[in-house]
């Protein structure tokens, strides 16, 4: 493997479709986050990236069959409104930017040859004490300030690594609407709750109620 491919399963028909990221990171809340949203709308897997710029290891099921890391892209419709879910095994290491910026204008490539308007990218920040906050950044003033009335807070300094920032930072030069929810976590470990709160907030912007006992057990 010598550079970033796609492998499609099948071409799945959409209309206008919001892309939802939710890949390994700080505390694996927007993994966790996007896990929940895959269950919860039945979502179908369609297409797979494979990349050079992976880590140096594979992936073994339980039947102790090995694959190579990879993002995975699923789809699903709710409320009549499709979404695109990416969500995968790692990313590449922070120190090779030109990893980043390669995968992630390959993502936003996707993303418009899909019609999507809307970035979504979530994640985990780091707080001493989390009570469960979701906060917010956005490619503009009025994206920042209708989420932050539908209860985030406002992520008003600091950075975000990754792509879970990087893929915002390119949307907002392409000309795409985009936002970053943030999960408040100690990040010591995997915060299953702090990606649930992700995922319950972002229904909440879809108008949908998440009863927490639907999804908490799984």
């Amino acid at each position: 493997m010598d550079r970033t491919f796609f492998r499609y399963l099948f071409h799945p028909e959409l209309r206008e479709p919001i892309f939802v990221e939710g890949l390994p990171g700080f505390g694996n809340v927007g993994r966790v986050a996007a896990k929940y949203l895959i269950e919860f709308t039945h979502a179908n897997l369609f297409a797979e990236l494979y990349s050079p710029f992976f880590p140096d290891f594979v992936i073994v099921n339980k039947s102790g069959i090995c694959r190579p890391p990879r993002y995975e892209f699923s789809y699903a419709s709710i409320n009549d409104k499709h979404l695109v879910i990416l969500t995968g095994d790692s990313q590449p290491s922070l120190d090779d930017v030109v990893a980043h910026y390669e995968i992630c204008g390959e993502i936003i490539d996707l993303a418009e040859k899909l019609g999507c308007k809307l970035i979504i990218t979530t994640g985990g920040v780091p707080v001493t004490s989390p009570e469960k906050e979701v906060y917010v950044a956005a490619t503009s003033d009025e994206l920042a300030t209708d989420y932050m009335e539908k209860g985030a807070v406002i992520y008003a300094k600091g950075r975000i690594m990754g792509a879970t920032g990087l893929l915002l930072g390119l949307a907002k030069s392409r000309g795409l609407n985009g936002i970053c929810l943030l999960g408040a976590t100690t990040g010591l470990r995997v915060d299953k709750s702090a990606g649930h709160n992700i995922f319950k907030f972002l229904m909440k912007t879809l108008g949908v109620e998440v009863k927490t006992e639907d999804t908490m057990e799984k």
